[in-house]
């Protein structure tokens, strides 16, 4: 959305990006509310504030799958939409809600949360639709609906392996008359539902999408610039947009109320972030840092950095989620690949954030807190030297990196550190051998990892020894938590269980762990996936993050779970 939206302004045409209520950047919508209801209205205000900033009068709308259909409906209703650009877009809301479902079974699938009744509606994905909201869904048909007049008419594009759309654009396409109106175009493209439903970090924007989108934007312009005294993108205006959200709180508590504001930091390259301000009178004086979760930006996966945000806000902490340089609405670095999971030059971006909370908010402890690679680049921050007070890391799966390094390398290295446990259910695992007979598993694969994986306790063993005698060897992990702890920084992990960045941290660090129990906590949480992207799953981790920031650590020895022990004894037996 991004790049399209910097594509159409290259082309002289001012682009609005919004995020519906309920999602996003945006405030909290009530469960019981028709989400289909309220985000057609999200669309129609936008248009209006786009025309305000921008003293345009004729609005094109483009969307994506649902917002695709949504963008119909709206038309309906607003008149200052001349033209429509629908990628994909949902035309029988029954058959979308089939997909929901099954995608929704598909994930929960073998946990107590695939059981759950749908009564107050529906999670996919980390994403909520409501009650109200699927009773829309099911009565969602374009095919019925008469069709918006739109003088610069619509761009439908489908994929070609499942081109869903194709019989309403034919219906669309023949006027009441029988004769063709032109207004209406179906274009088959490649690549646009790889795109939706690859990992951000792996997925690729089609450059057929961005070439047909540009030409349509072009041709909308040359074809209504004529009908008004200021068409698409022809007059701009000063107008200041709103540079805060106020976010309401109880009556009679002032100090709910917050107040969130978009921040641009300078490290080399504009790094944008989301600041969420505590009510007025709060005397407080902490913040969190949020780090980017894989390539999502500042939300974090399944909006789970609003929440922890506005929760720990309304506890007297500032708290900034940000994207860090490459990643979301931050510019990338020259000679740097968009949606770089691993940058080198996180750090400096995360020393500006750090900064810039001490100077503008004189804040005193400072907490670094992220998920996945956002607790890599976490942990690495602190280890640099970054001044924070406590570091929160979710899920880490590597600990050290550079530059260079492929995700398949990180992958084979998790794989050499799997406990024990895990390689005697693979070795016995009918799947695994049904897998090498067909050749879907590589031998050699195995292999490697069977002889590396003995001598991973060896190496830990002599970097134990080379501490004693003040040696510091490569990689040494155990070395670094104790010299944070030793500099006040306190430390707590969170994993998921089953998780291989447990594995590989107890086998690295156990003894260390043990010892430093009082300043470095160690939890994990039962089914749960990589991102905690089911409610119930990301509920218990807010939980668990909330009371490990409000609580000191001094002279606290952490509860030990089950399952560390069990953990602990695996390594102990390598």
């Amino acid at each position: 959305m991004r790049r399209l939206a910097e594509m159409a302004a290259r082309s002289g045409m001012p682009a609005l990006r919004f995020d519906y209520l309920g999602t996003g950047d945006s405030a909290d919508l009530a469960g019981s509310a028709d989400q289909l209801e309220a985000w057609t209205q999200d669309i129609v205000a936008a248009v209006r504030e786009l025309r305000r900033l921008t003293g345009v009068h004729q609005v094109l709308v483009l969307g994506f799958r649902l917002g695709a259909s949504l963008a119909v409906l709206a038309a309906e209703r607003c008149r200052d939409i001349v033209g429509l650009a629908l990628i994909n877009p949902v035309i029988d809301g029954r058959r979308y809600l089939r997909e929901l479902r099954a995608q929704r079974l598909a994930g929960t699938l073998g946990t107590p949360e695939g059981q759950d009744a749908a009564a107050e509606g529906i999670e996919v994905g980390g994403f909520s639709l409501h009650a109200a909201t699927l009773l829309g869904l099911a009565a969602l048909d374009l095919e019925r609906l008469v069709p918006p007049r739109l003088s610069a008419g619509m761009l439908v594009i489908d994929p070609p392996t499942m081109p869903t759309a194709r019989d309403w654009v034919a219906a669309l396409q023949a006027d009441v008359e029988g004769h063709p109106a032109s207004g209406y175009e179906h274009r088959l493209l490649p690549g646009t539902v790889e795109m939706l439903m690859t990992d951000p970090q792996f997925a690729e924007l089609p450059p057929s999408l961005v070439d047909a989108v540009r030409e349509w934007l072009e041709g909308a312009r040359a074809g209504t610039a004529a009908s008004a005294s200021a068409g698409i993108g022809e007059a701009f205006t000063n107008v200041v947009p709103m540079s805060a959200l106020r976010l309401p709180g109880a009556e009679a508590q002032p100090r709910s109320r917050l107040t969130e504001r978009p921040v641009t930091l300078r490290s080399g390259v504009g790094c944008f972030g989301i600041v969420t301000e505590p009510g007025e009178g709060d005397p407080r004086r902490r913040a969190v840092v949020l780090l980017n979760v894989g390539a999502e930006h500042h939300i974090g996966s399944s909006r789970l950095y609003v929440s922890l945000a506005r929760r720990w806000a309304r506890q007297g902490y500032t708290v900034l989620r940000f994207d860090l340089g490459g990643l979301g609405d931050s510019d990338t670095r020259p000679g740097r690949a968009d949606d770089e999971v691993y940058p080198p030059a996180a750090i400096d971006d995360i020393r500006v954030a750090v900064d810039h909370l001490r100077n503008r908010y004189g804040v005193g402890e400072i907490v670094l807190a992220g998920i996945c690679s956002g607790a890599y680049h976490a942990l690495r921050a602190a280890v640099a030297g970054v001044e924070v007070s406590r570091v929160l890391l979710v899920n880490p799966l590597a600990y050290f990196w550079k530059d260079g390094m492929t995700a398949e390398d990180m992958h084979r290295a998790l794989e050499v550190a799997r406990s024990l446990e895990y390689y005697r259910r693979r070795l016995f695992s009918e799947s695994l051998w049904r897998k090498l007979l067909r050749g879907q598993v590589s031998l050699w694969r195995v292999v490697r990892v069977l002889v590396q994986r003995p001598l991973l306790p060896i190496v830990a063993a002599c970097r134990d020894w080379g501490r004693r005698f003040n040696i510091r060897l490569p990689g040494d992990l155990a070395a670094e938590l104790e010299e944070l702890v030793a500099r006040g920084v306190q430390l707590s992990f969170v994993f998921s269980r089953g998780e291989p960045g447990l594995d590989r941290l107890l086998l690295q660090c156990d003894a260390t762990i043990k010892r430093l129990a009082a300043q470095c906590r160690l939890h994990v949480i039962d089914t749960a996936d990589h991102i905690f992207s089911r409610r119930a799953s990301r509920s218990r981790l807010e939980d668990l993050l909330s009371r490990e920031i409000t609580t000191r650590n001094e002279g606290y020895v952490a509860p030990v779970l089950p399952q560390i022990v069990q953990a602990r004894n695996r390594s102990q037996q390598c």
